[in-house]
C-alpha cells in the first residue's frame, strides 16, 4: 500500500469512528407517492448539516423519519452504533426510546406544553426521560434558559412569550435530554426577522459548542457561514452533498435553478 492510500484508509477510520448517523437505501411513501427516494447519508459528530430544497421536497420528511416520528418504508438507519431501522423493520420499543434522547428535535410550531411554565417545559424531559429528580431538574432547566438567553422567562406560560422566545425555550427543552444531536425543522419560518435573529444566534453558539445538527432551513446565510455541509433536496432525492461553497459553484441545472429561485425572492 502507497503511503498516500494509507494516510486516506487512515482519514477513512477516523471518518467512521466519529459518524454519529449513518443511513442507507432510506424510502418513504405516503399512500402511493414517494416521498423520499433511497436517501444514502452519514452525519460525524460536530458537523452542522443544513438541508435545503423546494417545498415538498422531502427535507421535513427526512428528519422525521430519522426520529423515527414517521416509519420509514424501507431502509436502514444506525445511530451512535445503535440499528433502529435495518431492512424498513423498526427496532424495539426501548431503542426508539433510547434514539430520541439521543436525537433532540426542535420543531417549527414549537409544541410546548401551555399549561407549564417555560422552566416547567424545560425540566419535563429531565425528570420523565433522564430520570433526575425535580429539583435537579429545575436547576438544569434554569441553566438551559440562560444558555438560550430568556432566564428572566423562566415563570412565564407559553401564550406570554413571543414567538422567538418560545423557539428558545424549546431549544433548551431539547438541550435538556443530554442529546448527541439536534435534529431543527424550519425553527425560524415562523417567526419575525429580529425573532430570527436571536435563534440563529443561539444556533451558532451550539455550533461553536461543537453540537451535532441537521437543519431544515431556508436561512442561506446560516447554511453557508456555519454549516459544514449543504445537502440539497429535490423530489424526495438529495441532488448536492457537499460544503456550501461546492454546492454553490455546482453545474447541476437543478442546484442552479434552485439558487436562481432562491435569488428571485
Amino acid at each position: 500500500m502507497s503511503v498516500e492510500a494509507a494516510v486516506l484508509a487512515q482519514d477513512l477510520d477516523r471518518m467512521r469512528e466519529k459518524e454519529l448517523i449513518r443511513v442507507s437505501g432510506l424510502t418513504k411513501s405516503f399512500d402511493q407517492t414517494l416521498v423520499l427516494r433511497h436517501i444514502d447519508l452519514s452525519v460525524a459528530e460536530g458537523e452542522v448539516v443544513s438541508i435545503l430544497g423546494r417545498s415538498g421536497g422531502g427535507k421535513s420528511t427526512l428528519l422525521r423519519c430519522l426520529n423515527l416520528l414517521e416509519t420509514p418504508s424501507g431502509g436502514s438507519i444506525e445511530v451512535a452504533g445503535r440499528r433502529v431501522l435495518a431492512d424498513g423493520v423498526v427496532a424495539s420499543g426501548r431503542e426508539v426510546h433510547e434514539l430520541r434522547k439521543d436525537l433532540g428535535m426542535v420543531f417549527q410550531s414549537f409544541h410546548l406544553f401551555p399549561h407549564l411554565t417555560a422552566v416547567e417545559n424545560v425540566a419535563l424531559g429531565a425528570i420523565e426521560v433522564r430520570g433526575k429528580s425535580r429539583a435537579e431538574a429545575l436547576d438544569i432547566a434554569m441553566d438551559l434558559l440562560d444558555k438560550v438567553g430568556v432566564a428572566e422567562k423562566a415563570r412565564s406560560l407559553p401564550r406570554a412569550l413571543s414567538g422567538g422566545q418560545q423557539q428558545r425555550v424549546a431549544i433548551a427543552r431539547a438541550l435538556a435530554l443530554r442529546p448527541k444531536a439536534l435534529l431543527f425543522d424550519e425553527p425560524t419560518s415562523a417567526l419575525d426577522p429580529e425573532s430570527t435573529i436571536d435563534v440563529l444566534r443561539v444556533m451558532r453558539e451550539l455550533s461553536s459548542e461543537g453540537m451535532t445538527m441537521l437543519v431544515v432551513t431556508h436561512e442561506l446565510a446560516f447554511a453557508e457561514n456555519v454549516g459544514s455541509r449543504i445537502i440539497l433536496m429535490d423530489g424526495g432525492e438529495i441532488i448536492e452533498d457537499d460544503a456550501p461553497a461546492a454546492v454553490r459553484q455546482s453545474s447541476n441545472p437543478r442546484t442552479r435553478s434552485f439558487f436562481q429561485s432562491y435569488a428571485e425572492g
